[in-house]
């Protein structure tokens, strides 16, 4: 039954037989074949098709709703058995939106040197994507905005708040700005990411609420290529703070805050909803929390410092 329904998880994936059946390994005949088993098991058509895939069928759709639920489990009690036997091991995929990869590495450093048996796979892809692959259980753990509620199957964890700056070459004549509204940031030459990134479309909404109309003169989906284009002294850009200071090491260009208005957005763990969640997805989990309460005391040690009081002992 196991193998069925990841076959059916399969073909969720690809709406494809025979993309599906190459993804998990078998002829087309084979997963044909299980798919047809479950028809008659269930005694419900779970498929549309004609010569080709067409759609799940409304019963389809709840016993791969099901097929979701059992799989996860099935996946989470084999890793949990195996940790039991040999300790902490196993692979962790992460799906991380472009503007968080810069963060990516405060987690995952530590938690490489706890857990050194543990697999890491990081793939950058836009906030819908990120929600998809976790649905379909083809990546554990999301990393992505966080300011609404999350859709009811979706647990979250707040990590940090984005902040946004202007990216201008040193010979701008904003360079020497401290602050930067996004009234004046909508009046330059901008390169920006392109419109399916929630980026984007957050961007474009803050300066449209300045009252900026101009739309960016050149779009990529590489930050690199942004990154290449202000320092030639042609474009500006608005990016969040971590990703600017990542990018530009060491200091070519400058940074500005953005202001009237000075927004954040929340950046967050996603996860399936699901107790309990696999040893591995558990453990980062955890593991996050610690680093995000580090944060918090070092933040606040640091504001204490500041104003005068002594600093607290134990930081690191």
């Amino acid at each position: 039954m196991i193998d069925k329904l990841e076959l059916l998880l399969a073909l969720a994936r690809e709406r494809h037989f025979g993309k599906a059946a190459d993804s998990a390994g078998v002829t087309q005949p084979t997963l044909s074949s299980a798919l047809k088993s479950l028809e008659d098991q269930f005694g419900v058509l779970i498929v549309e098709r004609g010569s080709r895939f067409r759609c799940f069928t409304p019963e389809g759709e709840r016993i791969l709703d099901w097929a979701r639920r059992i799989v996860g489990d099935t996946r989470a009690m084999r890793q949990e058995i195996e940790a039991l036997k040999k300790g902490l091991s196993g692979h962790l995929r992460l799906a991380v939106i472009p503007t968080s990869l810069p963060f990516l590495a405060e987690l995952t450093v530590p938690m490489r040197r706890r857990y050194p048996d543990v697999h890491l796979t990081v793939l950058s892809m836009t906030s819908d994507a990120i929600l998809d692959r976790l649905e379909n259980l083809e990546v554990d753990i999301g990393i992505s905005y966080v300011d609404t509620e999350p859709p009811p199957r979706f647990d979250t964890t707040r990590i940090y708040d984005e902040q946004y700056v202007l990216l201008v070459a040193p010979e701008s004549p904003l360079a020497k700005r401290e602050q930067v509204t996004w009234a004046e940031a909508g009046e330059l030459p901008l390169c920006l990411l392109t419109p399916d990134m929630q980026n984007r479309r957050l961007i474009d909404r803050h300066l449209e609420e300045a009252g900026a109309k101009q739309t960016p003169t050149l779009e990529s989906n590489s930050m690199l290529v942004l990154y290449a284009h202000v320092r030639s002294g042609e474009w500006a850009s608005i990016l969040p703070s971590r990703l600017a200071e990542t990018l530009d090491r060491p200091s070519r260009l400058r940074s500005i805050s953005l202001v009237k208005p000075t927004v954040t957005h929340k950046i967050g763990l996603i996860v399936t909803k699901r107790e309990p969640h696999s040893p591995v997805v558990a453990a980062f989990l955890a593991h996050a929390k610690r680093v995000v309460s580090q944060f918090k005391a070092n933040a606040a040690a640091d504001r204490a410092a500041a104003d005068g009081a002594p600093r607290a002992k134990g930081r690191s």
